[in-house]
Parts: structure tokens; sequence; C-alpha cells
């Protein structure tokens, strides 16, 4: 007579190792589908800063204005003696800034689609969102994405001028 055999330690030991690192591989796919930090990260990045050279612009008078092309981006400053726009030099903060590899930019300006690219040679610098002394700025929405996924973040003006981020998986505050 056989007596029925149940499973040995080493048997139930595979298993549990085997659900173990299937368990692992789930929650990290899960994890990274949904958040991309580097993408975030620049995003409350350019938030910060347009709101910092938008108070700039309000304590010093002086009008400031954003330029993107696409893989990266510069805040400019009007110079009322010369009539000239020139990259805003004047602090640290505003210099031109360059996006990891991968992230890309969209601008909508009041509702029309932005052809982002770097000036022609001897082509004058201008802003495509501006910045004013009186605290106003140019409707725009501005998305930065990442080449071939469908997270993207947007940076985008309300009716009332505020400044708000929408970040992947979020939905818009407005």
């Amino acid at each position: 007579m056989k007596h029925p055999r149940g499973f040995t330690l080493i048997e139930i030991l595979v298993v549990v190792v085997i659900i173990g690192v299937l368990a692992v591989g789930a929650v990290l796919t899960l994890g990274t589908a949904k958040r991309d930090d580097a993408l975030e990260t620049e995003a409350h990045r350019l938030e910060s800063l347009i709101d910092f050279a938008r108070e700039h612009a309000e304590l010093t008078t002086r009008e400031f204005g954003l330029r993107c092309e696409g893989d990266r981006y510069v805040f400019l400053a009007f110079d009322p003696r010369r009539g000239l726009w020139a990259e805003a030099n004047s602090d640290d903060s505003l210099r031109e800034r360059t996006l990891p590899v991968g992230l890309r930019l969209r601008l909508r300006v009041e509702g029309r689609e932005v052809l982002l690219r770097p000036p022609k040679e001897n082509e004058a610098l201008l802003p495509q969102v501006m910045l004013f002394s009186n605290g106003d700025v140019t409707p725009f929405e501005l998305t930065l994405g990442r080449e071939g996924s469908p997270l993207a973040a947007v940076l985008a003006t309300d009716d009332a001028g505020a400044i708000h981020l929408t970040l992947p998986g979020e939905t818009a505050s407005r």
C-alpha cells in the first residue's frame, strides 16, 4: 500500500521564490509605468523658474520672457535702452537650460502651436512667452514630454493668469 506523499520543503521554497520574483517584477513595472522622475523634476524646476522670473520682473520693473527651443529653454530680459531682448544673465538661476536626453518641449501660445527652433544666424532673440513687470503673463500651455511615451507634464495659465502644473496621472485642476 502506497502512502500519499505531500510536497517537500525544497519544492515549496522554489514556488515561494518564483512567486516573489514575479511579484517584484510586477511592482517595478507598475511603479515605473506611471511615473517619470526626470520628467517630474524638470516640470517642477520649470514651474519654479517661471514663478521666479515673474516675481523678478515685478520687483525690478523689467520685462522678461521665456524662449523655448525643443530641448532647451532660456529666459530673456528686455533692455529698453537698446530696444533688444538678451539672455537674462544677471541672475544665474535664469540661465539657459538643456533638458535631459529624451525630454522635449511643446508650446501653445494663445491657443496656437509654436514652432520651436533655434534662432538663425544674426536673428534677434525673441521670447515666445512674455512675463510682464505688472505681473501679467502671455496665456500659454507648455507641455514637457518624453519621446516615445504618452507621459507628459503640462504647465498652463488659467483665465486669471495663474500658472498651474499638471503631472502625469493627475487631472487638470482648473
